[in-house]
């Protein structure tokens, strides 16, 4: 049997279709709360879920989606390789087209919002699972003089990072589909991995970060709360037109941001290394940033938050 299978709405979750499988696999799960997705492929192991939808694109719907927990050679920025451990963290990849109300084309420069309203979408996710997590905890009877559970901060990192109190737990990356007219939105969230397990001393996990959700319950409760929040935010920014403005996008963003106010280095893609304060994000979701007197327009780039050193 092929890796990749479709899934259909049966009794309001999804029967995955498949079977003898072992481990974390997908196969074997019932994922009910993302069962609103339409066009959904589930995949026990894949080398890249934007590279298997990017392949489906010609008859792949809008919106249609890829999940995998095992993914073997994900794809980061710049040519990058995103490493997780088998079973300890989910790739998601999105098919979008966005087109104006009138139909026609969304203008270029509105696209540079896409990754940043994938990460938004991811923030609010992840928000919405670990303040659920605080939410019980803090409800349990017979706590006694337990200390009260802290609410993590999670926010977007300029360009394509989720944070959880400063540590690295997702990333975006976009890739235009071959004839352009789309584009394809993978994002990978870190769920299972012990602090031992993680990639770097500034990533985190899910797990790590305080989810006592296990199995296919946190796949779900993740996967569901961010492809909800992502089609909500991305009919929003269409009905505007692609103006991130008018649709609350660029505030949304902003506020969630905590690489603004932050001094930063950019590395640049032509290898220059810019240092300053990263003050604001422009029209076009590019960041901004002073240095000295000259404020600097980034379209691309690599951002560290300084305070790391």
């Amino acid at each position: 049997m092929p890796n990749n299978v479709v899934v259909r709405v049966h009794c309001r979750c999804w029967r995955i279709l498949g079977a003898g499988s072992v481990g974390p696999s997908l196969r074997v799960m019932l994922l009910p709360r993302t069962a609103a997705i339409s066009q959904l492929t589930l995949l026990d192991k894949t080398e890249s879920t934007n590279t298997v939808l990017v392949a489906q694109s010609a008859t792949a719907a809008e919106f249609a989606t890829v999940i995998t927990l095992d993914q073997t050679a994900g794809k980061g920025r710049l040519g990058r390789v995103w490493e997780t451990l088998p079973g300890r963290g989910a790739a998601i990849s999105v098919l979008l087209r966005p087109r104006l109300s009138t139909g026609g084309p969304l203008e270029l420069a509105a696209w540079g919002w896409l990754p940043l309203m994938a990460g938004l979408a991811m923030t609010r996710a992840i928000t919405e699972v670990l303040i659920t997590e605080v939410v019980i905890s803090e409800e349990l009877p017979d706590r006694g003089n337990a200390p009260t559970a802290a609410v993590p901060t999670v926010s977007v990192k300029w360009p394509n990072d989720v944070l959880v109190d400063g540590r690295k737990v997702s990333g975006i990356l976009a890739e235009l589909l071959p004839g352009g007219d789309g584009l394809v939105l993978g994002a990978g969230v870190n769920l299972f991995h012990t602090p031992e397990e993680l990639p770097t001393p500034i990533s985190t996990s899910l797990a790590t970060a305080g989810a006592t959700l296990r199995g296919s319950a946190l796949v779900d409760a993740i996967c569901s709360a961010y492809l909800s929040e992502l089609r909500s935010l991305y009919a929003d920014f269409l009905t505007a037109d692609g103006d991130a403005q008018s649709s609350g996008l660029r505030a949304a963003v902003i506020a969630r941001c905590s690489t603004l106010g932050q001094l930063v280095r950019v590395h640049l893609p032509d290898g220059q290394l810019k240092t300053g304060e990263a003050i604001d994000l422009d029209s076009g979701g590019r960041l901004l940033f002073r240095a000295g007197t000259t404020v600097t327009a980034v379209a691309a780039g690599d951002v560290e938050h300084l305070r790391y050193e």
